[in-house]
């Protein structure tokens, strides 16, 4: 009988549950990592509540913190028990895709029926992280070693959600003195806030209605908060720029409203840089839009992957550039998962990451 291990399984709808498979069989360009930790991600509750399909038994997660524990008879330059991490999005390295630098649209495309994010695949299109093992593939295009002296806990936002709130800040167009608002202050919201601080912002406006989230957020190089159940945030945005509006305004929920007020405050000639996942069209407010006149810009981003992305991720980190270890606020063992997912999912006490040792 093939060895069993512990994995986090998509059942249906509202039902992830601890259960069993059999251990991963590696191919030769794939390696077999043992999970230290992860964690649950804003798109793993898309999963669970069934806004976003995958396969019946699927193992979910897509942030993995281990070690290598079997490499592919074609995976050279690593070792086994050597400390890694992988993004949650693994590309390929070979594709039209990445050939054209988009790591994160990685996959056929749209002509063979895929939605665009193919490089999308540990808890998508294949098992995930939130199990005792997890198998890599492309090895040498995703695997990225930690550097000496790092913890789990400080890397574990690197494979998406750090790598992700950098990507809006990065695609904002941001240049130095530059005044730049997020909306929304979720882990990803939190790391564009710290990543426009990085890219060069000088002021930058956080809003969110959580009192800790917005306090986060000023520790991570927010100058102003704004909470927007005490004030309309469009207003409060435009007097803190003197009217003219931001540089750069950041969407990190997925939402209609936030789309919209960042529309709203943005200069003429910004930038808006939406990281959000959007569950129902967008609709385009005229005078928001300046009838298409306004010289404005409208991004999307998807996580950017791949073990360069994260060598860089990890720099910043080793280099004491950010810290993002206070953003894990509970733990929980992968035996306590189904706890965890309860707890994340109704984001109860005062919740922001939770680091599942596995």
């Amino acid at each position: 009988m093939p060895a069993k291990m512990k994995a986090a399984l998509f059942i249906e709808p509202n039902r992830i549950v601890l259960g069993e498979k059999p251990m991963p069989e590696i191919g030769p360009n794939d390696a077999l990592l043992k999970i230290t930790t992860t964690t649950i991600c804003g798109t793993d509750i898309h999963i669970l509540k069934g806004e976003y399909p995958v396969e019946k038994n699927l193992t979910i997660g897509h942030e993995p913190v281990g070690t290598i524990e079997k490499l592919g008879r074609n995976v050279h330059g690593y070792q086994e028990g050597q400390r890694v991490i992988a993004g949650a999005i693994c590309p390929s390295g070979h594709s039209y895709a990445c050939l054209d630098g988009l790591h994160s649209q990685d996959g056929p495309g749209t002509a063979h029926g895929l939605k665009p994010m193919g490089g999308w695949r540990f808890g998508n299109t294949i098992d995930g992280a939130q199990a005792e093992y997890l198998l890599v593939p492309d090895a040498m295009a995703n695997l990225a070693p930690v550097p000496d002296g790092l913890t789990d806990e400080q890397v574990l936002m690197c494979p998406d959600i750090m790598s992700t709130g950098f990507a809006g800040a990065e695609s904002a167009n941001i240049k130095i003195g530059d005044t730049v608002a997020v909306f929304a202050q979720g882990p990803i919201g939190l790391c564009a806030t710290a990543g426009a601080r990085l890219r060069g912002a000088t002021t930058i406006i956080a809003v969110d209605s959580v009192p800790e989230r917005l306090a986060m957020a000023k520790r991570l190089g927010a100058d102003e908060v704004v909470n927007f159940k005490e004030t309309d945030p469009v207003e409060a945005i435009m007097a803190l720029t003197g009217g003219r509006g931001v540089d750069s305004a950041i969407e990190a929920l997925g939402l209609q409203s936030t789309f919209e007020n960042c529309l709203r405050v943005l200069k003429p000639g910004g930038t808006l840089s939406s990281l959000g996942v959007y569950s129902d069209d967008l609709k385009i407010p005229l005078a928001a839009f300046h009838a298409g006149l306004g010289d404005n810009k409208i991004v999307t981003s998807l996580c950017p992957g791949g073990k360069e992305r994260m060598r860089r991720l990890m720099n910043v980190i080793a280099g004491g550039r950010l810290d993002l270890g206070p953003l894990v606020t509970h733990h929980y063992s992968l035996d306590q998962i189904e706890e965890a997912y309860e707890l994340f999912a109704n984001q109860r006490d005062g919740v922001l990451k939770v680091a599942i040792a596995a």
